[in-house]
């Protein structure tokens, strides 16, 4: 099976009140973690990329192991650039194969947000492949994504109907309060997402694919191994799991997750060098860490995204 557009995998997420989760990968064992879990659940899958991930891993690298995961797994996959900053790179992403880009332009002014968005997606679609917008500015650090809270802004839902009908994008990210990274929110204040904006959104572009992203959980358990075998993250605060299922249940068809990933591999990757100090062979430590990805995505797929028996 071929590399898909997540086309289909939307209108079905729409329909069906559940989102597809879009996983960011880096090496080997975070990809094989994430799709041994889609194959066990038999959910839909996004594999994304970041630019900083593709500078680490090389594209050829990643295409040849999501080509593998392909192969081994028999799953429909859609292969995404998260967070393109300009043309060049969306361009030579949709060139190598990549079945879906996103063009971040939020960080410019409405109408040359519009004019590069509509650029990528001209090129895009003449290739068959897919295109993701943003409007509005999530706030922390992720690899090249780094704003202050000074410089976020929630989506102004009276701008989504122009920016889509514009630049004719097929789904669109926006931002209602999550963050990228581990600090999402400041410890003793309690987690909130604008549903409000959420719903606005979803009347004012109804059946249409809305994106999430910065939504990791920051799960305590893994913290808590972090933290156990000489981690520094104290007050590390994700989005509540049950305030992204309810996003997924209205117009929410993707979530991005990224941090748990890392959480989740580098508390096994601690505990066990702490445990076995005698271990020099990475694929004693690695092996664990990838059963750690399979666990979250898992989880993730059933208990989250609802995605879960969907492929």
């Amino acid at each position: 099976m071929p590399l898909v557009t997540s086309t289909e995998m939307f209108k079905k997420a729409y329909e069906g009140g559940y989102a597809v989760g879009a996983f960011n990968v880096n090496n080997m064992e975070i990809i094989q973690g994430i799709t041994e879990a889609a194959a066990a659940e038999k959910a839909p899958l996004i594999l994304q990329v970041s630019a900083g991930a593709r500078r680490y891993a090389k594209h050829t690298y990643l295409m040849k192991l999501v080509e593998a995961a392909v192969e081994d797994t028999g799953l429909p996959i859609c292969l995404h650039l998260d967070h393109g900053d300009s043309f060049e790179i969306c361009k030579s992403c949709i060139d190598g194969g990549f079945t879906s880009v996103m063009i971040d332009g939020s960080k410019y002014s409405f109408e040359e947000n519009i004019a590069l968005t509509k650029e990528v997606v001209d090129y895009a679609h003449s290739k068959g492949v897919v295109v993701e917008g943003e409007l509005g500015r999530l706030a922390g650090v992720e690899d090249d994504v780094n704003v202050s809270a000074a410089d976020s802004s929630y989506t102004d839902p009276a701008q989504v109907e122009e920016f889509v009908t514009r630049t004719g994008v097929d789904s669109l990210a926006i931002a209602i309060g999550t963050s990228h990274g581990a600090y999402k929110f400041k410890p003793g204040t309690k987690p909130q997402l604008r549903f409000d904006i959420l719903e606005e959104i979803g009347r004012r572009l109804p059946g249409f694919p809305i994106v999430l992203h910065g939504a990791s959980s920051v799960m305590q358990d893994y913290v808590a191994i972090v933290n156990q075998y000489g981690g520094q993250m104290p007050g590390a605060i994700g989005v509540p799991e049950e305030m992204l299922r309810r996003a997924a249940e209205l117009a929410v068809c993707k979530i991005n997750i990224d941090s748990d990933l890392r959480l989740a591999m580098t508390a096994s990757v601690r505990r066990h060098l702490v445990e076995h100090p005698e271990h020099f062979d990475p694929r004693q430590y690695l092996t664990p860490a990838r059963d750690a990805i399979r666990e979250v995505v898992a989880h993730k797929m059933r208990n989250v995204l609802g995605c879960a028996g969907k492929a």
